[in-house]
């Protein structure tokens, strides 16, 4: 296993609730609890085509893969850790940041509607 994925099996334990809720507060939009983080961002339904291709590589750099859910003009992110059965860690807070990145560059809104 290369240096850069040993390094990331660090970030795989779980998170308490009140670490979850910390970290969340940190991020416009995110909610969720210790199985799951979730955001909907309402952007253009081919801007989020392009955007899901950039995330792809930001997910394989992490070795670490988001559910993306593609609806019109609705494009929903959620992440769990499956590889420490199915809780939120730290690796998925990293996940955010670079979710963060790629898609505020298509001008986001982040939204608490459901998709």
């Amino acid at each position: 296993m290369n240096e850069r994925l040993v390094s990331l099996m660090g970030l795989r334990d779980p998170l308490t609730p009140d670490e979850v809720a910390k970290r969340l507060s940190q991020f416009q939009g995110w909610t969720g609890d210790t199985t799951r983080i979730q955001k909907i961002f309402r952007i253009d339904y081919f801007d989020s085509i392009k955007a899901i291709s950039e995330l792809a590589v930001a997910a394989k750099d992490l070795a670490h893969h988001p559910d993306i859910d593609l609806r019109w003009q609705a494009l929903l992110v959620s992440m769990t850790t499956y590889s420490a059965g199915g809780v939120v860690t730290e690796l998925d807070f990293k996940l955010v940041e670079r979710v963060e990145d790629v898609l505020s560059a298509y001008g986001e809104c982040a939204s608490t509607e459901s998709a």
